[in-house]
C-alpha cells in the first residue's frame, strides 16, 4: 500500500478549501444578517425559506449561553482534526476520509469564527415544512458530512484501514511467538 506522508501541499490544499468553504459560509451569514433582518424570504412556501437566527447555543439551541464551551471544543476539535489528516495515508482509498476532516474542519472553523467575535451563530435556512431546527453552510458542512464519514465507516473502511491512527506499530502474533517482544 502506497503510504506517503502529509507535505506542506497537502496541508495548503486542504487550508484552501477550508479557507473557500469557510469564505462561503461567512458572505453567506454576513448577507442573511443584512437582508434577512426585516422578515423571512419564502422560496416555496410551507416548505422552505430563509429565515435570520442568532443561535446562542448548538443545534436546537441546546446549551444557550454556553459560547466558550462551544469555542473550546471546537478549538480541540481543530486541533484532533489536523493531527489527524497529517496522519491519514495518502492512498486513493484514504482520500474521502481525508475530504472529510476538511469539510467538518470547515464546518467547525466557520461556526467557531462567529462565536468567536459574535457571541452567537447566524443561521438562515429553514424547512418550515419539517419545522427542521434553523441551520447555515458551516453546519451543511458538518451534518453532510457526518452522514458520509458514519457511511464510509460501516461499509467501505475496515478496523485495520485505521491502524494508522496507533502511535506504535501493533506487535504481530508472530513476533511474539519468535520472542521478539523486548523482554
Amino acid at each position: 500500500m502506497d503510504n506517503k506522508k502529509c507535505t506542506a501541499g497537502n496541508l495548503a490544499a486542504a487550508g484552501a478549501l477550508i479557507a473557500v468553504l469557510t469564505v462561503i459560509d461567512q458572505v453567506t451569514k454576513l448577507l442573511a444578517a443584512a437582508k434577512l433582518s426585516d422578515g423571512p424570504f419564502v422560496i416555496w412556501p410551507g416548505v422552505f425559506e430563509l429565515r435570520y437566527l442568532e443561535n446562542r447555543g448548538a443545534a436546537f439551541s441546546i446549551l444557550t449561553g454556553h459560547q466558550w464551551f462551544f469555542i473550546v471544543l471546537s478549538i480541540l476539535f481543530l486541533a484532533a482534526a489536523f493531527w489527524i489528516y497529517r496522519k491519514v495515508p495518502r492512498t486513493k482509498r484514504m482520500k474521502p476520509l481525508r475530504i472529510c476532516i476538511v469539510f467538518l474542519s470547515a464546518g467547525a472553523f466557520g461556526n467557531l469564527i462567529d462565536r468567536v467575535f459574535l457571541g452567537y451563530v447566524r443561521d438562515f435556512f429553514y424547512f418550515s415544512l419539517i419545522d427542521f431546527p434553523i441551520f447555515n453552510v458551516a453546519d451543511i458542512c458538518v451534518s453532510v458530512t457526518m452522514c458520509v464519514l458514519i457511511i464510509l465507516i460501516l461499509f467501505v473502511y475496515r478496523d485495520h484501514d485505521f491502524d494508522f491512527l496507533k502511535r506504535t506499530k501493533p506487535e504481530t502474533d508472530e513476533a511474539l511467538k519468535d520472542g521478539e517482544d523486548g523482554k
